[in-house]
């Protein structure tokens, strides 16, 4: 499991961060002194640490020059900021990459894992993916539920990759033709809803078929055992 340490001060970007790094069975920090946020890293042995560059001591330029004293953790900058000159500022001072928000957190996932990949850190590759009882294998395309098992079309598997990620919120049918036909322009809905006619019949296989749910001309939904 990869370990990251956050250093963002901003309550709603770290909690999204966290929640999204849960999902990829990443284990996440954040800064609790922002008097010693060196030694807090330090303390943690995070195999990354995002960095803001706006923080409410000094700022994230400071505090990543004092991380490369004594620590090569790769380092990522999120910031506000216009790209350039900060983008340079952070790679000179010891940055491994840079994004600007507002950004998705599917783009962030792939950089970290991009850079973990790079400098060899990630030594376990995330395999499954989980919602509630239901573990989807992102390398096999098998869903499981329980004591059953189905295999999914390389489509029908991102689809639910994309609903197990926005797990519990609405995905619209733009968002899925966009991730999964490189921007969908040239895609009809037909081509999405014989999709996901096929993915209910495979969820129906393994006891999972009211778990999709449509909300009509705006797009599905996973839901819980729960709300059926």
């Amino acid at each position: 499991m990869a370990t990251i340490f956050i250093v963002e001060d901003d309550r709603s970007i770290t909690n999204a961060m966290i929640k999204e790094f849960n999902k990829w069975h990443y284990q996440a920090q954040t800064v609790s002194d922002w008097d010693n946020v060196v030694l807090e890293i330090q303390h943690f042995q995070p195999d990354i640490v995002i960095m803001d560059i706006t923080l409410p001591t000094f700022d994230g330029f400071y505090w990543t020059n004092q991380l490369r004293q004594v620590s090569d953790v790769p380092v990522i900058f999120v910031s506000a900021a216009d790209m350039d000159p900060n983008a340079v500022r952070a790679i000179a001072t010891g940055a491994d990459d840079y994004i600007v928000k507002p950004f998705s957190l599917n783009v962030l996932i792939s950089k970290i894992q991009a850079v973990l990949r790079r400098t060899k850190r990630e030594t376990i590759p995330v395999e499954t993916l989980a919602y509630e009882d239901c573990q989807l294998n992102i390398l096999t395309n098998e869903l499981t539920h329980q004591d059953s098992a189905v295999k999914l079309t390389p489509t029908e598997a991102t689809i639910l990759k994309i609903l197990f990620l926005n797990s519990g919120k609405l995905v619209t049918k733009q968002q899925l033709m966009q991730n999964i036909w490189q921007g969908g322009l040239f895609i009809e809905d037909g081509v999405l809803n014989v999709n996901i006619s096929r993915l209910r019949e495979k969820l129906a296989q393994v006891g999972l078929r009211d778990r999709l749910v449509t909300e009509r001309g705006r797009g599905y939904r996973l839901v819980t055992a729960d709300e059926i």
